[in-house]
């Protein structure tokens, strides 16, 4: 990894959030390999032998400038903070059956938040380098992507990279960015990755995950968890950063609870799971009925986004509701290998002098429900979810 800040913005906006209001929480995570990929022999001593080295990454002067320069919300306290963190590899737990890859992360909440994306990035990363995996040119990258956001031109839409955590390669990443900025002029607005934007001077993108919803769930109760995650994240950025995910616990429980308050002072939501059409539907008549103009609002798709997935959904809402687009894998894995169908979700927390609770994500997908399979169950039932 070539910088503490090559990760998504959201890890860092989180954090943040954490220290404030939950410093002595604990969270573990669990590694799911959800494309069944066979992992070679030596995969997990490389991989260890990786993040060990990534215990010497430190906020440079030049980063924390940046960050000072460009993201007002985020205050000196904190970026002091950032400058003295450094990843402990004590935190993950790697090991290997076969082909069978296991990996957990436990240690506070505000240290642990920020494995996920980077640790993701580099198994994708050194899979293709174990297993021989030959990519495209480097001027085939910067050409595809080059058509891929011309295309988005045409479209007239804007587009975010999003792509960090199942990227093929920093190099192929790097090269993807390249050619946006290049390219993108009128429709490339940023990226998640806070290390490029840097690179590339432009904005760094992100708000809130899933794990901040899961993480109210579990201390708060199900049926509080949208409200008091949405109101604690006011608390902190005082309407900064102000796009809200919805389908922690499905998009129709977060609808009940984002009432006019939040309505209006949220920017918007970011979809993640589920028909795009029918989510673009129904915030368009939860707007209304609340009385406001939907266009004075944004939805972020970022849903394995293609064009044509993009162009279906641009025709649908153009003109009835703001939109922008988060594009990830499409982007910054497109380079030859199938890309790897993994994710590292938030498994449990330990609240503050409380004891271990498992988390859970529903999603609108029954298919992305994360967690354990009693903790699903008591969750859909209290929230009333078929």
């Amino acid at each position: 990894m070539p910088s503490l800040l090559d990760n998504d913005f959201y890890k860092f906006t989180m954090q943040k959030g954490v220290i404030e209001l939950f410093p002595h929480a604990k969270a573990r995570y669990e590694f799911i390999n959800r494309g069944k990929h066979q992992f070679p022999a030596g995969f997990a001593e490389q991989l260890r032998q990786v993040i060990k080295q990534m215990a010497q990454l430190k906020l440079t002067s030049a980063e924390k400038k940046f960050l000072t320069d460009n993201c007002p919300y985020l205050d000196p306290v904190y970026l002091d903070f950032l400058q003295g963190y450094c990843y402990n590899p004590d935190e993950i737990r790697i090991d290997q059956h076969g082909s069978e890859l296991f990996i957990s992360i436990e240690g506070h909440w505000y240290r642990t938040i920020l494995w996920e994306v980077p640790l993701m990035s580099i198994i994708c990363e050194l899979y293709y380098k174990m297993t021989g995996a030959s990519r495209v040119s480097d001027d085939d990258v910067i050409k595809k992507t080059a058509s891929k956001i011309e295309n988005f031109k045409k479209l007239d839409v804007k587009v975010a990279e999003f792509g960090t955590r199942r990227r093929h390669s920093y190099a192929v990443h790097n090269l993807v960015m390249q050619a946006l900025k290049q390219y993108g002029d009128g429709s490339f607005v940023g990226t998640s990755n806070v290390h490029l934007a840097m690179k590339y001077q432009t904005k760094p993108i992100g708000t809130h995950a899933h794990e901040w919803f899961m993480f109210h769930a579990a201390r708060f109760g199900y049926k509080e968890a949208n409200h008091l995650g949405l109101q604690h994240w006011v608390d902190v950025y005082r309407g900064d950063l102000g796009i809200a995910l919805s389908d922690t616990y499905t998009t129709d429980v977060f609808i009940t609870q984002f009432d006019k308050m939040f309505s209006k002072l949220f920017d918007g939501v970011r979809h993640d799971s589920g028909d795009p059409i029918v989510f673009a539907e129904k915030m368009i008549r939860h707007y209304q009925h609340m009385g406001i103009d939907p266009l004075s609002k944004t939805i972020i798709f970022s849903d394995a986004l293609n064009y044509d997935k993009v162009a279906r959904i641009t025709d649908y809402c153009r003109g009835k509701i703001g939109m922008s687009f988060g594009i990830g894998t499409n982007l910054t894995n497109d380079a030859g290998p199938k890309a790897l169908n993994i994710v590292i979700k938030m498994s449990a927390t330990r609240p503050a002098n409380e004891h271990w609770i498992n988390v859970v994500k529903l999603s609108d997908e029954p298919g992305k429900y994360t967690g354990d399979p009693d903790a699903i169950a008591l969750a859909k039932t209290i929230l009333q979810i078929r």
